[in-house]
């Protein structure tokens, strides 16, 4: 093999191949081995500069016109229309951007005002009446553009409706009389309940806040523009404008006054709701879930007694009661070993 590479440079691969009677695919892997074992290292000259690029002292110029106190807020298109009016060139926008990039400069130069850092509101719920959550939602009225407004109060842990009111407009005077008559007819005692709202008009006003402090309710608010922060009033009301005999428009206040009044008692007292083990709201925040579910209990261990290889001999359980009611429960933090630990059970 050696010989064939010395007498390939002079009469070529083919040539030096045939007088030698090699084969030339010996050859080339016998050199492409040799190139896998022994990799030559690659020196990369470095890239010559193009022979239109801007020279060290039009790169200075140039960077001194873009970080200058009269263009330090400027995007590069304003810059480059700016001096073209005045009888300047100096550089295309291109190159400003590419100079402004080596730089790191290429994000937003302005001053911009930027919103305040909010907190993620974290609330538990373990029982009835210790966290409310309200909010307003506008229903269609007879003619185009005209809307009622529906108030409602929430229990997040049974799902319960506390207050609700509809009124012709949004106001934070009938918010506070909807409040304070909803406290005094749950017998809310003071400093026991946080009450949770979106950042409305009527939510955030003096007024409902000095009545808050009055009767020592706790107050909370959603992050701005952030629906899942209120998810239990949202959900809600996605329950009441899809049931079926919700109209597309209500003919008057006094017609939407007198659905509310039918589905309000259907929702507490007859709903079965998923979250809460399938049971009424009015059974979670009156304390009868617990006898149900014993009931519903022995009614599958008489069912599975009966019949058990129907069950799969595995007796069947009723679904169970809430615990606790989250609004944004906190992440749970994982263990560094906890991976490690689960692969060395297993």
């Amino acid at each position: 093999m050696a010989a064939v590479n010395v007498l390939a440079p002079d009469v070529g691969m083919s040539r030096a191949c045939a007088s030698l009677r090699v084969h030339r695919t010996g050859v080339y892997r016998e050199d492409a081995r040799r190139r896998l074992l022994c990799p030559l290292a690659v020196v990369r000259l470095p890239r010559p500069a193009p022979p239109l690029a801007l020279s060290q002292t039009e790169r200075q110029t140039l960077k001194d016109v873009l970080c200058c106190e009269r263009f330090a807020d400027c995007a590069p298109p304003t810059i480059y229309a700016t001096l073209l009016d005045e009888g300047t060139y100096v550089a295309s926008v291109r190159t400003m951007y590419r100079l402004l990039a080596v730089d790191g400069q290429t994000r937003e130069r302005r001053n911009q005002l930027t919103h305040p850092a909010y907190t993620k509101p974290e609330l538990l719920a373990t029982g009835p009446n210790e966290v409310w959550s309200w909010d307003i939602t506008k229903i269609k009225g007879p003619v185009k553009w005209t809307y009622y407004h529906l108030y409602v109060i929430l229990d997040i842990f049974s799902r319960y409706v506390v207050g609700w009111m509809i009124a012709l407009r949004e106001s934070a005077q009938l918010a506070e009389q909807l409040i304070a008559d909803t406290l005094a007819k749950q017998n809310i005692a003071p400093g026991t309940l946080t009450l949770h709202a979106d950042r409305g008009t009527s939510m955030r006003s003096k007024t409902v806040a000095e009545l808050l402090i009055d009767l020592e309710v706790s107050k909370s608010h959603s992050r701005p523009h952030v629906s899942d922060d209120n998810p239990f009033s949202e959900a809600h009301f996605k329950t009441l404008k899809y049931r079926h005999d919700f109209p597309g428009r209500f003919g008057c206040m006094e017609d939407a006054r007198a659905h509310c009044q039918v589905f309000f008692p259907w929702y507490n007292d007859s709903h079965r709701h998923s979250g809460i083990g399938y049971m009424t709201p009015a059974a979670v925040h009156h304390g009868h879930a617990q006898a149900l579910f014993e009931q519903r209990a022995k009614t599958l261990d008489a069912a599975f007694a009966a019949n058990p290889i129907r069950f799969k001999r595995n007796c069947p359980q009723p679904p169970k009661l809430p615990v606790a009611a989250w609004i944004n429960p906190p992440k749970k933090e994982t263990a560094p070993n906890e991976k490690t630990s689960n692969c060395t059970l297993n």
